[in-house]
């Protein structure tokens, strides 16, 4: 193997990656875990941060490669066009010594059986550091490579948040923060932090909900006090949300209908103190496995069931639910900063199916309601077509359906519900809506 210094392994690796996700459209998720399975620690965490980096700003790498090259690349060469990105990436985006960012990735070339690209990656990359500010003031040019966003999801945030849309556009290109849920039936916010300081571990309580301390740091989860012990998950702010809104209450039947991976559930058991007679239902056995691992660590019963909400007949037994929590299927555009590759992978098309999807969820669910009782649709995802437009449509022909009111600091009110814009107090973006069936 050609190369040399100590990223020439995590460079490779990630090339993998950055292939796997824009050649072969794999899930970033899946192709690290894949790729650096066997690395070593600090290489595995050189290669993920480098990728993220890389798919975090695609958009914008890829068209400056575009402008530099004399003559488009030949499709058998797709590849030297994602090795020029991630060099692009290391020089842009990841501060690493612009020599070895070079001198690496164009030796990268003969790994993947182009020898002869060596020195048009070597020229690109030289060139792009000679011209680096004037590249980077053409990028910012245009929003979606400023931001590196394709522009059929600017458009919908900009219709979704027209006040904020840049701000959350910015917000996009940015890691996000690590924050907890602080099991507030067993330990107080106050007394969680204490811990984390006893232990060196910054943190500051969330300014805008009560259960959430953001560390300054990411960490191994594993590390975190108290996590062993149930007294603390790792949700986003906005999520911690879901269950406050919906107050499940000591005794009552609730339903999680889409509950993998099972923060949500967690939360709504601390809130009445684990005295629920909960059911979490996902149609995916794998990922219930880890609402199962979820529960455990926290100390909490529920009965579990591997089933789709649309196909009730396979599972439920008939008695109704006194409560629901209906966390969608969605685009997941308002958790893109852990999830950059939805820029790349998410098609305009992929929302109509979405909607219709989660219109038909949404029947489902209130068919299994009770009389009185009440359903949180939630969605993480920023577009109205997801959100209050799919909610508005179905409350059209639900008259035994009214949309309750809904408040919490930091949210925007919509025609029905209540969303999140990305990066209002360092929060994923979220959606809101509840729905309580007539008497």
């Amino acid at each position: 193997m050609r190369g040399g210094g100590t990223g020439w392994i995590p460079r490779r690796q990630c090339l993998e990656v950055l292939s796997r996700v824009i050649l072969n459209r794999e899930s970033l998720t899946v192709a690290l875990a894949d790729e650096t399975r066997d690395l070593p620690v600090r290489e595995a965490a050189w290669t993920r941060a480098l990728a993220y980096a890389a798919v975090r700003w695609y958009i914008r790498l890829e068209a400056m490669v575009e402008g530099m090259l004399e003559r488009p690349l030949k499709p058998r060469d797709a590849v030297i066009r994602v090795l020029l990105c991630q060099g692009l990436a290391e020089i842009f985006h990841f501060g690493t010594p612009d020599h070895a960012a070079v001198r690496e990735t164009a030796e990268l070339a003969r790994t993947v059986q182009r020898p002869g690209a060596v020195g048009l990656v070597n020229a690109l990359l030289r060139r792009a550091l000679r011209e680096r500010e004037e590249l980077s003031a053409v990028m910012d040019r245009s929003p979606t490579s400023r931001y590196a966003c394709p522009s059929w999801l600017i458009a919908g945030i900009r219709d979704a948040f027209p006040e904020q849309w840049e701000a959350v556009l910015r917000e996009s290109t940015e890691p996000a923060p690590m924050t907890l849920r602080v099991n507030l039936s067993r330990i107080s916010r106050e007394e969680l932090l204490e811990r984390l300081t006893q232990q060196g571990l910054a943190a500051e309580p969330h300014p805008l909900v009560p259960s959430a301390l953001t560390l300054a740091e990411p960490m191994d989860v594993d590390a975190v006090p108290g996590f062993a012990e149930g007294l603390v998950s790792v949700q986003d702010a906005a999520a911690q949300w879901a269950a406050p809104l919906l107050a499940p209450r000591a005794g009552e039947r609730v339903l999680d209908a889409c509950a993998a991976p099972g923060g949500k559930t967690g939360h709504l058991l601390e809130c009445a103190g684990g005295e629920l007679d909960l059911l979490a239902l996902d149609v995916d056995g794998g990922r219930l496995g880890r609402v199962r691992d979820n529960l455990r660590r926290l100390g909490y019963p529920a009965r579990m069931w591997i089933g789709d909400l649309a196909d009730p007949e396979a599972w439920w037994d008939g008695e109704p639910f006194d409560a629901i929590l209906l966390d969608a299927p969605c685009s997941a555009t308002g958790v893109i900063r852990r999830h950059p590759d939805i820029k790349l992978l998410r098609r305009p098309g992929d929302i109509a199916d979405l909607a219709t999807r989660q219109r038909s969820l949404l029947t489902a669910a209130w068919d299994l309601l009770k009389p009185g009782g009440r359903l949180l649709y939630a969605t993480c995802s920023l577009l109205r077509a997801e959100n209050e437009a799919v909610v508005t449509a179905w409350l059209a022909g639900k008259p035994d359906a009214r949309a309750a009111e809904i408040d919490f600091p930091g949210g925007i009110d919509r025609e029905v519900g209540r969303a999140i814009a990305l990066g209002t107090s360092g929060m994923d973006g979220f959606y809101y809506a509840l729905l309580e069936r007539r008497v």
